[in-house]
């Protein structure tokens, strides 16, 4: 735990703990000025005109698409310290993050950054640096426990005030490698398991997070803001979390890389859970050699997670050796299109010029290579998803003090009673479901567990086997849509699923845009602890294509698909109560859940 001395740490507390209450109580009204909020209501006309000048808004940035290893060899030189990095990202959250575009996906900073910078920077000096993570600043979802003034909320109302017992494992981690945790990122509250009708990026704690390329688009989730944070340049690297989409989606839908890892490779420990089966933890970076550096400082085998005990021999304290500019060279990649291309025409667009750039450099593509019993395994995973979101949910609530909360019944009683905040936009119908489940001795659940995982972890391996492939590509998601409080998501697409449920890794890495402004990313699937050859594919992709360019925080595309009925978006302003959506209902023709947990 960092709490050194710091003159100018009641600054920063003033920055984080004002803010905070902004947040909690009045925030609505700062949401009302947003540029692209006001576009929302404003028309197409109001919009593009604001598209036309977004760009002139945009602060220059000194490290604006630095990787970490230009800021560490700054830093190496003598031009740059920990401090200033640390300073320069501050200035740059309150710019376009807390003001300006107000992007919104920094919930917190963290009051004691620039302390633990001046102690890194007095320990490089004396000792040199402890490895390539020295001085860099790190955004960490708000769902990873942190033991120190930050709060840990899931971006829920309901743990305000909670004391976690210690760091997340892979927290304690990155400070151990030198890395400054910089401050919390906002996210789909609840890691986006309350409703079927959510908006990603969401929160009751911080409101809407909003994607850094088109503003009134959505980052998709649950790592929403992880995704916007790093693609805007407010970070060097960020935390995000997984259980069916949320690495992959907003890494794709902000032009980013995710690695979704292997599950056990990274340990969940101090993480809010959804599910014990498919939960893991994972970076998100503007690059794939950023990605892999920061992967390293997160393995280990961690006593308080069992399922990590299984990396053992499988994982590595870095990954950048794994980095090869020709690693597609000779690879046989399958395509993976069933039930996740044709949904989206421009998605689709994307991911054909990337196969054939993959083919260009190197690889030969076997087309279609399909994973088969996707659409079988959507309501067992969810059923999983459902028992075993009870059970982990209290399992966490037992170790948090000063808080009341102890089991989902807590949760669903405090967002009844602070519906007016939490409930503004949409329910809690899968927390209903959730509650309703009997505990992880059902059969029900026994049952689900084995079918789901069997089937995906069977299909992978079976079409790996057959094709003798390296990885699976496919589109990893369709592309961003027009932020949608009223009815919630709209993406049409994603491949995160087989991946998901199988514990198996999947990494995501830009590929292009529609019209020019919106990312689409594709990934790459591999087997159990395939994390080396992921890297290596991906990196090849990334260095032969450059696909990522920096967000211009556009207002709008001066066309959208649905118009709010307000725009004031932010928890915390007294309205109608979202209309309940019948509990036992699903949504028909895709998995309720891919793409955003």
């Amino acid at each position: 735990m960092d709490r050194a001395a710091n003159p100018d740490r009641d600054g920063d507390r003033r920055l984080s703990r004002r803010r905070f209450l902004r947040y909690t109580t009045t925030a609505g009204a700062l949401a009302a000025g947003s540029p692209a909020l006001t576009a929302l209501a404003g028309g197409n006309a109001a919009m593009a005109e604001a598209a036309e000048t977004a760009a002139t808004r945009v602060p220059s940035f000194k490290w604006e698409e630095a990787t970490i290893a230009e800021l560490q060899a700054a830093m190496e030189a003598g031009t740059l310290t920990s401090r200033h990095l640390v300073d320069a990202y501050i200035q740059r959250i309150r710019q376009i993050d807390l003001s300006g575009a107000q992007l919104n996906s920094v919930i917190e900073i963290n009051p004691d950054a620039r302390a633990i910078a001046d102690r890194l920077d007095r320990e490089r000096r004396g000792n040199g640096p402890r490895g390539p993570l020295h001085g860099i600043p790190v955004l960490v979802k708000d769902n990873y426990a942190t033991d120190d003034q930050m709060e840990t909320t899931a971006g829920s109302l309901a743990l305000l005030g909670s004391r976690a017992p210690r760091d997340a494992f892979v927290v304690k981690g990155l400070r151990d490698a030198g890395a400054v945790i910089l401050g919390k990122a906002n996210l789909s509250e609840w890691a986006n398991f309350r409703s079927v009708q959510s908006s990603s990026g969401w929160s009751g704690r911080a409101g809407q997070c909003l994607n850094p390329y088109v503003l009134d688009h959505n980052p998709c989730g649950s790592s929403s803001g992880s995704g916007t944070a790093v693609s805007a340049n407010l970070t060097a690297a960020a935390l995000g979390t997984e259980t069916d989409g949320s690495i992959v989606c907003p890494s794709s839908t902000n032009g980013v890389v995710g690695i979704k890892p292997t599950l056990g490779l990274t340990s969940r420990s101090g993480v809010v859970p959804i599910a014990h089966s498919q939960d893991v933890t994972g970076p998100m970076c503007r690059t794939v050699a950023d990605a892999a550096t920061v992967l390293g400082a997160m393995t280990g085998v961690d006593p308080r997670d069992p399922a990590t005990a299984e990396s053992q021999g499988h994982s590595f304290k870095d990954y950048r050796q794994f980095l090869d500019p020709n690693g597609l060279r000779g690879a046989r990649i399958g395509v993976y299109r069933e039930g996740v291309f044709g949904f989206t025409p421009e998605g689709d667009a994307v991911a054909e010029a990337a196969i054939s750039e993959l083919s260009r450099l190197g690889a030969t593509i076997v087309d279609p290579a399909d994973i088969p019993n996707v659409n079988d395994v959507f309501d067992p995973e969810f059923t999983v998803l459902l028992f075993e979101f009870k059970a982990d949910m209290a399992a966490y609530l037992s170790e948090l003090s000063n808080t009341s909360m102890r089991t989902l019944a807590d949760l669903i009683a405090f967002n009844d009673a602070h519906a007016d905040q939490e409930m503004r936009w949409f329910g809690q119908e899968i927390f209903l479901l959730a509650e309703e489940t009997d505990g992880l001795d059902d059969p029900a659940y026994k049952a689900a567990l084995q079918t789901s995982k069997q089937l995906m972890q069977d299909g992978i391996n079976g079409v790996m086997s057959r094709f003798d492939l390296d990885a699976i590509v496919s589109l990893t998601g369709s592309p961003s849509w027009t932020t949608d409080l009223v009815n919630g998501d709209h993406f049409l697409t994603a491949s995160s699923t087989p991946a998901a449920v199988a514990g198996f890794p999947n990494l995501t890495v830009p590929a292009g845009f529609v019209s020019g402004e919106l990312p689409v990313g594709i990934n790459f699937i591999g087997r159990q602890w395939d994390e080396p050859t992921l890297i290596k594919l991906a990196f090849g992709f990334e260095q032969g294509t450059k696909a990522r360019h920096a967000p211009r925080l556009l207002s709008s595309l001066g066309t959208r698909d649905f118009v709010p009925r307000d725009s004031g978006v932010r928890g915390g302003s007294k309205t109608q109560r979202a209309p309940q959506v019948d509990p036992k209902a699903k949504p028909a023709g895709r998995n309720p859940i891919a793409g955003s947990l």
